[in-house]
């Protein structure tokens, strides 16, 4: 009778042992697969930057975000492009992987121009930008957020708000700008900064580092609208 238990035994746990492994196995696969899950759905935003190119800060901007492996869109001023050696600026912009727009030529608020003269603003940019990087370009930052719907007919460029304003074109106080960024971001959100101060472009690293140190993506507008 001793026997038969001993074997008996050794039969239970001849089925338990390989069960618990088996059950051990599912878990970790499972916590493998929660893992990867959590690290593709990463909340996503995106820093836009106005007015450059800056020959001054611009490649300080470009510098540190390279550091941080960050890509941003750059909405530029066709004329301040042909200022210099600027041209060189934008072309860096696109081999470092950068996603570029048009500002208008002048700055100008497009909804106080005819339809023509709105038009011309738009066309001369866009021509200096695609003789740089060889590239359509396919989104546009009407200034002061102000756009003509019927431009779109004429330009196919998809216009590109924000959701996100610290208004640090109005103040040099860094921590204000940062401040009011990393309050107030959620996923998705589209930041407006500005690369031609010296205080945006040291409020843009500061906002990437606290940012990704929540978790943030940070993203070029074409991931946040086309998706």
């Amino acid at each position: 009778m001793q026997g038969l238990g001993v074997v008996y035994v050794l039969l239970l746990l001849g089925i338990c042992i390989p069960g618990q492994m088996m059950v051990q196995r599912v878990d970790r696969v499972e916590r493998v697969a929660s893992e990867k899950t959590v690290i593709s759905e990463r909340p996503k935003v995106a820093l836009t930057f106005d007015d450059g190119p800056s020959a001054v800060y611009t490649p300080k901007l470009l510098n540190g975000l390279k550091q941080r492996g960050v890509h941003a869109t750059f909405f530029l001023i066709g004329k301040n492009i042909e200022i210099g050696e600027n041209a060189q600026i934008v072309k860096r912009e696109q081999e470092e992987g950068h996603l570029i727009g048009n500002h208008t030529y002048n700055h100008v608020e497009i909804t106080k121009l005819d339809e023509d003269s709105a038009y011309q603003e738009l066309r001369k940019t866009n021509e200096i930008i695609e003789g740089i990087t060889g590239e359509s370009v396919e989104f546009m930052r009407p200034p002061f957020g102000l756009w003509k719907k019927n431009l779109e007919e004429k330009i196919p460029a998809i216009p590109v708000m924000w959701t996100v304003d610290p208004m640090d074109w109005a103040t040099e106080n860094v921590d204000e700008i940062v401040n009011k960024v990393v309050t107030e971001v959620e996923e998705n959100d589209i930041i407006l900064l500005h690369d031609c101060y010296d205080s945006s472009v040291k409020a843009a690293l500061r906002i990437v580092d606290l940012l990704q140190a929540e978790g943030y993506d940070f993203v070029t507008v074409d991931e946040l609208l086309l998706k």
